[in-house]
């Protein structure tokens, strides 16, 4: 083991500010424990910093989180005058303690915090970011992970995530910060007491749903709510605005999983708790065929994401992420086409690795799709330059393959309460024809094609696990291991900021980004990207028919060994 490591390890062991219990932790850790949380320390970048809990450089605790704000405040100082931060933060293992210390250390550095008073949802600080015009937000949260996980997720004063060059700085200033004695102190209590804390008024959150009701297509009075819901908030953030949006457009019928309806940071019913998965959605789908309700919509723990399961006459049916994004964007064109809505010159934006149907659907509709990097916040960051040359009326649909979505204008992130809105609008209506979102989905096979896509995640744990993710991804740019998928069309190497022909090239006109997009013939596509936020690689398929996908599956499946 390095000595470097040994001695950052010592110097936790004998920090006074070391609580008894942490330090007995410490006096316990193996040689490997040492490694693996003193081996690295956690990186701040445009998704913030994100990792498992416990003690060390290289774990999510109280004592990053502190250094981290120090190194936020210190960039805001000297980059806003009189900066303010909101913060949000969710249900997870200590979301709300990080909250609090992050919001006085904050106001120690003389920044006025505006937090909210109970977990809410990312969006809802991505609005109130806007809303009271801070200089950034925080939210606490690790999104979908595991129990083990928490994170801090920094948003930048147009309520989007925090962008590479203000990243940059923060991280540059954390890395001149010392964890223990480089960090100004304050108390919650006292920051509340002299008003460099305040929580955020409640007509901030009902200005935020306000914003998210704007967003009904079809009103109670033109379409009958008649739609039968089931819905979990798997132990998140979700449960309270989702009803709220819900009930006030008029959707009264809805059971909620009460094995899942209270904040847990266990995750108890659901170890992962992402509504992509089976596993988590299997006490909903449960409920929802016990009381023959038409559809079982879920929220992960910060509900920024949507998930579906489709009670197609007896059996669940799971969307897929692509999937939920095909119907929404064809059921938002065809009703605003109805309701007389539809902007003139319409925009959807959509992340370059989700399914590539959405721009067949769009052509026949004469949309424009502007395709970018992965990432929602390159979707706020359109929907910004949109709003700077007053063109933000366009924008019809945000859309990304893992479950995000977004037409609401005033957040800059994924919202999962905007989503449950539509498709809960959105399934009512076809109720109202007879039909099912499956029953929806399969005609816009019949009529655009039978693609399919499925998404591929590749684990690859532990301090050597980035070596191996970068050797794979030094792999995929072999020409040789390329035409193993198929016949190339052409390539779009994302970091290069190429697509590479066979006679010229062109410029993606995009930022840099470890992305490698295979264009084959029949518009199939496959695209191997490293997980921004955890140690994985993923692979994107798009091909036509189960049969093709298993068989680029297969090829896949054995390049990542």
């Amino acid at each position: 083991m390095e000595q470097a490591i040994i001695e950052k390890y010592k110097s936790w062991l004998n920090e006074i500010t070391i609580t008894p219990s942490e330090k007995e932790i410490l006096k316990n850790f193996s040689q490997e424990e040492i490694e693996s949380c003193f081996g690295a320390d956690l990186e701040f970048g445009t998704a913030g910093i994100r990792g498992v809990m416990g003690v060390g450089t290289n774990r999510m605790n109280i004592y990053v989180v502190r250094q981290a704000t120090q190194g936020l405040a210190e960039y805001l100082l000297a980059n806003f005058k009189n900066p303010s931060v909101a913060i949000a933060y969710d249900s997870r293992n200590n979301s709300e303690k990080f909250a609090k210390e992050t919001a006085s250390v904050l106001a120690a550095n003389g920044i006025k915090v505006f937090i909210y008073r109970e977990l809410m949802p990312v969006p809802a600080l991505s609005f109130a970011v806007r809303r009271l015009k801070t200089s950034a937000g925080v939210v606490i949260t690790a999104s979908h992970n595991p129990k083990q996980y928490n994170g801090y997720k920094v948003y930048g004063s147009d309520g989007c995530q925090m962008t590479p060059d203000a990243a940059k700085q923060v991280l540059e200033n954390i890395r001149k910060i010392p964890v223990f004695s480089g960090v100004k102190r304050s108390t919650f209590a006292i920051e509340m007491s002299n008003e460099r804390i305040q929580y955020i008024p409640e007509k901030v959150i009902e200005k935020y749903y306000a914003s998210v009701l704007k967003q009904s297509i079809f009103s109670p009075k033109i379409s009958d709510r008649v739609l039968r819901i089931t819905y979990t908030p798997l132990h998140g953030s979700g449960l309270k605005p989702v009803t709220t949006v819900l009930n006030r457009d008029g959707f009264n019928l809805i059971d909620i999983v009460e094995e899942q309806r209270l904040p847990d940071g266990d995750f108890t019913t659901c170890p992962y708790p992402n509504p992509e998965l089976k596993e988590a959605m299997e006490l909903g789908i449960k409920l929802m065929l016990e009381k023959e309700n038409d559809i079982l919509i879920a929220t992960d723990p910060d509900s920024d994401r949507a998930g579906v399961v489709v009670n197609h006459r007896g059996t669940p049916v799971i969307l897929t992420g692509n999937e939920i994004g095909i119907l929404l964007f064809d059921f938002i064109v065809n009703a605003r086409i109805q309701a007389k809505k539809m902007p003139k010159n319409p925009i959807v934006i959509k992340t370059i690795v989700s399914t590539d149907l959405i721009n067949l659907i769009a052509k026949k509709y004469d949309v424009q799709v502007i395709d970018v990097l992965t990432g929602f916040k390159f979707i706020g960051e359109q929907i910004h330059l949109l709003e700077e040359k007053s063109n933000v009326k366009r924008f019809i649909l945000g859309f990304e393959e893992s479950c995000g979505y977004l037409t609401n204008p005033a957040v800059r992130d994924k919202d999962a309460v905007n989503a449950m809105l539509l498709i809960a609008e959105m399934a009512n209506h076809y109720k109202h024809l007879g039909v099912t979102l499956v029953d929806r989905l399969e005609q816009l096979y019949k009529e655009f094609g039978d693609y399919k896509t499925i998404t591929l995640s590749y684990q690859f744990e532990g301090l050597d696990g980035k070596a191996k993710m970068a050797q794979i991804m030094e792999n995929f740019r072999n020409p040789e291991i390329q035409k193993s998928l198929g016949n190339i069309h052409h390539i779009g190497d994302y970091l290069q900021q190429k697509l590479i022909f066979s006679d010229h090239e062109e410029t993606t006109n995009l930022p840099k980004s470890d992305v490698i997009k295979m264009f084959l013939d029949d518009a199939e596509t496959v695209t191997i990207r490293p997980s921004g936020t955890e140690p994985k690689v993923k692979a994107y398929i798009f091909a036509h028919g189960e049969e093709r996908v298993n068989a680029l599956k297969e090829i896949i499946d054995n390049l990542m060994k």
